[in-house]
């Protein structure tokens, strides 16, 4: 068992993100604004810093990371690439389980990877306050912390269900000195709206980015931060493939399956991305390795939407992007895995997919926590609700393997501890928890507000 746990040195952070943009087969289709043209970056300077939206329109292979954010990132970065001997000697399968826990990092996941960053060019824009949204509270958790190392002020809004479901991650990022309110809030109009029609609704990441893009342009001194979908945020978090791809290299191994949770694709993207550039290098190694993004059957955006332009929030105040989506009003089913509740999908996962780069799959709610126990018990870490979507389909891969006897090697990102989601492990535990498979008919019923431009 020497290579259960493959550590890197320091000097060994990446010192540049890979951007997928320069190795994919189409450029990415284009946002567009309410007449159905191109939204150039000039009309999203008002939320966005400079430095960001040209990473976000960037074509470069590879996009520097300035020195202040490696700095940072040495606080937990590289983090271990693991083999999980003893989930493989439980399943009793011939395959190669290895993970990368993402779960060290200060806020206990990946989110920071892009946190960092953006923090960083906010100030570096003159910035003073940041406005956002978070699902499960890992992105509000790791911009409240960056915000807190840069001298920023963060205002988040998170999404109703995960606000009562998860007070810790509330208490954390009021530690790091956030301001968070439960969305839809009395805040801000797209919220009140909401409320005045529906004064249970439980939020949806959709509403809750209305709400903090319409603050952040409603103020000189605010700026909009994302935590997923869009390009720069992917690009941010490639350090995780990257790393990985180092780590393999190091014990002579290369992943035949790589699997990410998917909600708005980052997470995925981070550890999936690097990986595809070996594919388009034409690396023997990498020829047959399969990409595979895995969301819950309640919110199936990327195996039941349909890949079109829509809105990335709920009230329309975003660009409209090529995606997967189930449209942009559609509202998810309160799971327990917040940060995977979200309507659309990142335009480069989704072109991607549509292009038949990568794959895509769906796991029901319960089986996923079943996953997540079983992990715990073999491996010791207790998994975030959204990282168990990918260790049920390792799982599932790993038990295929068993029965056919091939000896693949499985890699998927552990992207988050659960010790602040307790108390949906303890629902599961109560059998208070249940599958929801998303009715094709209110999916098409959402499908029918789409805006009616591109195409």
């Amino acid at each position: 068992m020497a290579d259960m746990r493959i550590q890197l040195e320091e000097k060994d952070i990446p010192t540049h993100w890979y951007n997928v943009v320069s190795d994919m087969p189409n450029p990415p289709s284009p946002p567009l604004g309410p007449d159905g043209n191109p939204v150039g970056p000039e009309k999203m300077l008002a939320i966005f810093p400079g430095a960001l939206l040209e990473q976000e329109m960037s074509a470069e292979r590879w996009i520097p990371i300035p020195e202040p954010v490696r700095e940072i990132y040495r606080l937990w970065r590289p983090t271990p690439l693991c083999r999980a001997w003893r989930l493989e000697q439980m399943l009793g399968t011939p395959a190669k389980i290895y993970y990368k826990y993402e779960g060290v990092s200060p806020a206990g996941s990946h989110k920071v990877n892009t946190s960092v960053p953006q923090a960083y060019f906010n100030k570096q824009a003159g910035i003073k306050r940041i406005s956002t949204e978070t699902g499960a509270g890992q992105w509000g958790s790791s911009m409240a912390l960056a915000g807190n190392m840069f001298g920023l002020d963060v205002r988040v809004y998170m999404v109703k269900v995960s606000y009562d479901q998860k007070p810790f991650r509330r208490s954390m990022m009021q530690t790091w000195g956030a301001e968070v309110f439960a969305s839809p809030s009395n805040m801000t109009n797209t919220g009140r709206a909401i409320l005045a029609k529906d004064p249970n609704n439980e939020g949806s990441l959709g509403i809750a980015i209305s709400e903090a893009v319409e603050e952040a342009a409603t103020r000189p001194d605010t700026n909009y931060a994302l935590g997923s979908v869009l390009n720069h945020v992917c690009l941010h978090q490639t350090v995780i493939g990257l790393e990985a791809k180092k780590q393999f290299a190091k014990i002579n191994e290369y992943p035949d399956i790589v699997f990410g949770c998917c909600g708005g694709g980052s997470n995925f993207a981070g550890v999936a991305f690097p990986f595809l550039a070996d594919k388009a290098a034409g690396d023997a190694k990498a020829k047959n390795t399969r990409l595979v993004a895995v969301e819950p059957t309640s919110c199936p955006t990327l195996t039941k939407g349909i890949y079109t332009y829509d809105f990335g929030d709920a009230s329309g105040f975003t660009p409209m992007m090529k995606m997967y989506t189930l449209g942009h009003d559609f509202m998810p089913p309160g799971i327990h895995a917040g940060g995977l509740r979200y309507h659309g999908d990142s335009p480069l996962v989704s072109q991607l997919l549509h292009e038949g780069l990568i794959e895509a799959i769906a796991v029901p709610q319960v089986a996923t926590f079943a996953a997540g126990v079983q992990f715990s018990k073999a491996e010791g870490i207790i998994p975030a609700p959204e990282s168990n979507h990918a260790i049920r389909a390792v799982i599932d891969e790993a038990l295929r393997c068993k029965e056919t006897g091939e000896a693949k090697t499985l890699f998927f990102n552990l992207s988050g501890h659960g010790h602040f989601d307790m108390a949906s492990y303890d629902r599961y535990f109560a059998g208070k928890l249940e599958d929801y498979e998303y009715p094709r008919a209110a999916i098409e019923e959402s499908l029918a507000h789409l805006p009616k431009v591109g195409g």
